[in-house]
C-alpha cells in the first residue's frame, strides 16, 4: 500500500499536471508518439521478444530492419502499438469491462493467432506461468466479473493501490491463452488514463522485480512490490511531462550531476528512487532544469 507521503507527492504532481496540460494538448500528443516505441519495446521485451528499441522503432515506421525477424514479433510490435493508439483515441468512450478487455485482446492477437484472439480460455485450455497453474477455464468469466466489480467499487482506495491489486488478480487469473502480460500492462495504462493520469512504462529492466511481485501474490496472496513499481513509473511519467509542459531545458543526468557537484552514481540513485524529477528517454536518464 502506498504510504501517505507518496500519495501526497502524486496528488501534488497531478494538480500541477492538470493545471498545465489543457493548453498544451498537442505537446502531450507528441510525447505520447515519441514514447510509443519505448512502451512497445519494453512490454514485449518483458515477454522475451528479441526486438531491441531501434528495431521496434523501424517496424512501427514501416522501415526495413537489417536482420531477419520472426513475423510474430513484427505483428506483436505493430498490434500492441495499435492497441495503445486506440485507447488514447477512444479513451472517453472506453469503460473498463469484459467487452473492452476482449476487444483489446482481439486487436493484440489478431494476425498472430485468430483462433484465440478476443476470447477467454475455453474448455481444456489450461496455462501455467512458472509454477503457477492458472484457474480452470470454466471459472474465468465469474472471476473476471468479480475483479472488475472489486475495481469499480474501490472508490476510496488510492488509484495506484487499486490498479496494482487489479493487475495482480488479472495476471493470476491469466484469462487468455496468450497475451495476458501485454494486455495486463495495457489495462494499467487504460486505468491510469481513465483517471486523468499519464501513461507509464513498466520497463524490461524491472522484469525480475515485476515477476517477483506476481509470483509472491500467487504463492502467498501477499501484495508486495507492484504498487511501488507502478508508483515510481508514474512519478517518472509526471516528471517528464511537467518538464516539457513548463518548457524546461532537458539535459542528461550526467551533466546535471556535474553542475550540482555530485557523483554520477549518487544522482542516478536519486533518479531511480524518484527523489529528483528525473526521467528516461530511450533508456537515457534526463532531467528538466
Amino acid at each position: 500500500m502506498i504510504n501517505k507521503e507518496n500519495r501526497k507527492k502524486i496528488i501534488i504532481l497531478k494538480k500541477e499536471f492538470d493545471g498545465l496540460k489543457n493548453e498544451k494538448k498537442a505537446l502531450l500528443d507528441l510525447i505520447f508518439e515519441a514514447e510509443l516505441p519505448e512502451s512497445i519495446y519494453n512490454s514485449n521485451a518483458i515477454e522475451n521478444s528479441s526486438l531491441n528499441l531501434p528495431e521496434t522503432e523501424k517496424i512501427l515506421m514501416e522501415m526495413e530492419v537489417s536482420r531477419n525477424i520472426p513475423i510474430r514479433e513484427i505483428y506483436e510490435a505493430k498490434n500492441l502499438a495499435r492497441v495503445f493508439e486506440y485507447i488514447k483515441k477512444k479513451l472517453k468512450n472506453l469503460e473498463i469491462n469484459n467487452e473492452v478487455i476482449l476487444f483489446l485482446h482481439n486487436m493484440l492477437i489478431s494476425t498472430i493467432n485468430e483462433n484465440i484472439a478476443g476470447r477467454y480460455r475455453q474448455k481444456k485450455e489450461f496455462v501455467r506461468v512458472g509454477t503457477h497453474i492458472a484457474p480452470a477455464p470454466e471459472k474465468i468469466e465469474k472471476m473476471m466479473k468479480k475483479i472488475l466489480l472489486k475495481y469499480s467499487s474501490a472508490i476510496d482506495t488510492f488509484v495506484v493501490d487499486k490498479i496494482a491489486d487489479f493487475h495482480l488478480d488479472f495476471e493470476t487469473i491469466h484469462p487468455f491463452c496468450d497475451g495476458n502480460g501485454r494486455i495486463g500492462r495495457v489495462l494499467i495504462n487504460l486505468q491510469l488514463m481513465h483517471t486523468g493520469f499519464p501513461p507509464i512504462i513498466i520497463r524490461d529492466k524491472k522484469k525480475v522485480d515485476y515477476y517477483k511481485t506476481l509470483k509472491e501474490y500467487q504463492r502467498s496472496g501477499k501484495k508486495i512490490g507492484l504498487d511501488k513499481i507502478i508508483l515510481l513509473a508514474l512519478l517518472e511519467s509526471f516528471h517528464k511531462r511537467i518538464a516539457y509542459l513548463k518548457s524546461k531545458k532537458i539535459i542528461k543526468l550526467a551533466e546535471y550531476a556535474g553542475k550540482n557537484q555530485e557523483t554520477a552514481q549518487s544522482i542516478l540513485n536519486k533518479a531511480k528512487r524518484q527523489t529528483i524529477p528525473a526521467f528516461r528517454e530511450k533508456g537515457v536518464w534526463k532531467i528538466g532544469v
